[in-house]
């Protein structure tokens, strides 16, 4: 029997349409993929994120005990802030990749994906030193809801303090009252390219908060499903952890080096990254557009060569609701950079997709505030 949320009979009650994913139960539409898509994009969607793990790291040697853990620099992180990273193995394979919230000192919170929630679970109580860390898995204690899209500010600032939401930076998070509710986590992070509210609540207070949310937001506000979801995060060239990277993945050859910082001393995997980029890499992750509606990639095709050769495959691929035309991302060799083309096979012959610099989409709630 796969898991189930908190909020499952809403889901149902609202018409939803169940799929089971990462051991979960969840709703993969409402009214449709693209109708949720749209709304994300002009308005607002609502989505209930509870199947995501949580744990909280504390202790005086919590910070120390992430650091040799996760890519990224802890360092850079105050009180307050947000910061995506990744878990690796020694290999340098992609075990997950998280976000850790900086909430207090001593304190951290940890955000993983849904399958990987008991695996990422072990590897921490493996690596936890003996004294000075204590781990809490409050994945089951916790309901998780993201409200998206460009009203979103209008919308949560009708529940809550809008002066201190509208203040928010990108990647940040503070506890506030919302909806009379207290001790609400509210986090700016999300998976949509839109400006997003991530707000975690406690298991009893979930129906509420997604009701509250739901009133404020009005007929416009659309809960949306992991159909949309995906859409929305492959317009923005979002990772999605056991489709575009897994093990025999690292976060270089998946276009994150970003999000690792190999200056910043010993982490589990930094030994093999600094041996791939010394060597360099026989495969990176790239962007594909078809430039038509018609010609649509999807998971798993062969890319192909001008001569029918395969030389890579595709991890994500769909249709773009806001770019109007077939999208993906797929491994392939380092000289077909942005600019080349590569191909699918489509009914028996070859349809040309330009190699092209994720994401498909720059002009986003998001990136209007970025730039403000």
């Amino acid at each position: 029997m796969p898991n189930q949320t908190p909020l499952r009979n809403l889901h149902v009650g609202l018409g939803a349409s169940m799929t089971v994913f990462g051991g979960w139960e969840m709703p993969l539409r409402y009214k449709g993929e693209i109708a949720e898509h749209q709304a994300v994009r002009s308005y607002a969607g609502l989505f209930d994120l509870s199947h995501m793990g949580e744990f909280l790291v504390r202790g005086p040697e919590a910070a120390a005990f992430l650091q040799s853990l996760l890519t990224n620099d802890l360092t850079r992180l105050v009180p307050g802030r947000a910061q995506y990273t990744f878990l690796l193995n020694p290999q340098g394979g992609v075990i997950d990749d998280l976000i850790v919230y900086f909430l207090e000192p001593e304190l951290y919170l940890l955000v993983v994906n849904a399958a990987n929630t008991q695996k990422d679970w072990d590897w921490l109580q493996e690596h936890k030193p003996t004294h000075g860390v204590e781990l809490q898995n409050i994945t089951e204690e916790t309901v998780l809801i993201a409200l998206s899209g460009p009203e979103s500010p209008t919308i949560l600032g009708r529940l809550t303090d809008p002066t201190v939401i509208n203040a928010l930076p990108y990647y940040a998070c503070v506890r506030l009252s919302v909806a009379g509710i207290p001790n609400v986590l509210v986090a700016t992070t999300g998976y949509t390219g839109e400006w997003t509210y991530e707000l975690f609540v406690r298991k009893s207070e979930g129906e509420r908060l997604w009701t509250a949310l739901q009133e404020a937001g009005g007929e416009r506000l659309q809960p949306a499903g992991l159909g949309a979801r995906n859409t929305l995060r492959l317009e923005m060239g979002y990772l999605l952890c056991g489709t575009d990277m897994d093990e025999e993945t690292t976060p270089l050859e998946a276009g994150a080096g970003w999000a690792v910082k190999l200056e910043k001393g010993p982490f589990i995997g930094r030994e093999a990254l600094l041996a791939q980029k010394q060597a360099g890499l026989t495969r990176r992750l790239y962007g594909l557009r078809s430039g038509s509606p018609r010609v649509v990639p999807r998971n798993g095709m062969p890319l192909l060569s001008a001569e029918g050769e395969e030389i890579g495959h595709i991890t994500s691929g769909s249709f773009g609701p806001s770019v109007g035309e077939g999208i993906a991302l797929g491994y392939l060799p380092p000289t077909y950079a942005p600019g080349a083309e590569v191909y699918i096979s489509v009914r028996g012959m070859l349809a040309p997709l330009p190699v092209v610099k994720p994401p498909f989409l720059t002009e986003t709630s998001l990136t209007r505030r970025q730039k403000a």
